[in-house]
């Protein structure tokens, strides 16, 4: 087994959301933990765990990000942290997988299924072990207690149910 710690300057979670059904916002946590350990015999037997500070949101506005945190989303006094915890990793091809876990926000745990992409890996200038990934999935935020919105005149709603994310991770072989 080889543990993987993340390299959080060369990483990054961000998300996407359709607002008014017309425009997409973008958003992204700034502090988070990922911790891998790797069986490097058989990756698909290797384990995710994540932690995610809610609090470190930003959308580049401080109002949409204060009601972000407030109780009508994510409700961060409460609930500080969005964790999962995988169950299973598949592998697709020769370099994708999927992985399968257990996705925690606001209280309410569900399995999910997210794509990797493996990036590969690389010997930094001083000799470190790096590995590269890509992640990327959606889920519906309604099923994790995410359920402010509000109708529009013209039909539709504010805040679309469907959130799609990106982590693009690096880490450091410990």
């Amino acid at each position: 087994m080889a543990t993987w710690q993340l390299d959080n300057a060369h990483s990054e979670i961000e998300f996407k959301v359709r607002h008014m059904m017309i425009s997409t916002v973008k958003g992204q946590f700034s502090a988070f933990e990922i911790n891998v350990t790797e069986d490097e015999k058989d990756f698909e037997k290797s384990s995710v765990e994540v932690k995610i500070d809610v609090s470190s949101i930003s959308t580049n506005n401080d109002q949409r990000d204060q009601h972000l945190k407030s109780s009508d989303f994510f409700d961060v006094a409460t609930y500080p942290y969005i964790t999962f915890k995988s169950t299973s990793i598949s592998k697709d091809d020769e370099d994708s997988y999927k992985i399968t876990g257990d996705l925690t926000i606001r209280d309410v745990t569900k399995s999910v299924t997210f794509d990797i992409e493996y990036g590969g890996t690389a010997k930094d200038p001083w000799g470190n072990d790096k590995v590269g990934y890509t992640v990327q999935g959606k889920i519906n935020r309604t099923d994790f207690g995410l359920t402010w919105n509000a109708a529009l005149e013209t039909g539709g709603v504010m805040v679309s149910e469907e959130v799609k994310f990106t982590a693009d991770l690096q880490f450091v072989k410990s």
